[in-house]
């Protein structure tokens, strides 16, 4: 169970910090919830504690892991299927799987796919949302700015 000032990640939106642990009847249940904090962008997220871990909330990687997968990225080989559809299956379980390296890989397979032929609306979306959580992260594994990281995370794109 994590405590308020823990540094954990949802895989579906990103790293934040555990605020509080608060009790709340939703749908006529009464359960436990992690008040997570989401630095990018402002956004608050309520996590029932009993199914954390089943949804994939884990704590963020140390600093050294997320060198290592900062170094990685230029090195990640992306296939895409070119049919969009299943291209977006496949990019969803990556998201959803919570390994940072699968979401470096997101990441730069949509990159390339938009600097190549240009992407659709939900990959678009996808990519915006695979860039958050990845910076998410790796800000608060870091402790450095966002802008900062974006930096870096651009450098190792290119």
């Amino acid at each position: 169970m994590f405590q308020p000032g823990d540094k954990i990640v949802h895989p579906m939106h990103g790293a934040g910090i555990v605020d509080s642990i608060v009790t709340k009847k939703v749908n006529g249940v009464t359960r436990d919830y992690y008040i997570l904090k989401l630095p990018v962008g402002g956004m608050v997220v309520m996590i029932p504690t009993a199914t954390s871990q089943a949804i994939g909330v884990r704590p963020v990687v140390p600093a050294q892991e997320a060198d290592r997968v900062i170094a990685a990225i230029p090195d990640i080989q992306v296939d895409m299927t070119p049919g969009w559809n299943q291209r977006y299956r496949e990019n969803m379980t990556r998201l959803k799987s919570g390994d940072l390296m699968e979401v470096a890989a997101v990441v730069k397979g949509l990159s390339r796919r938009d600097e190549d032929r240009g992407l659709s609306t939900g990959e678009r979306k996808m990519l915006h949302a695979a860039r958050q959580i990845l910076l998410s992260e790796l800000v608060l594994a870091q402790g450095s700015s966002y802008e900062e990281m974006e930096l870096r995370v651009n450098n190792a794109l290119s």
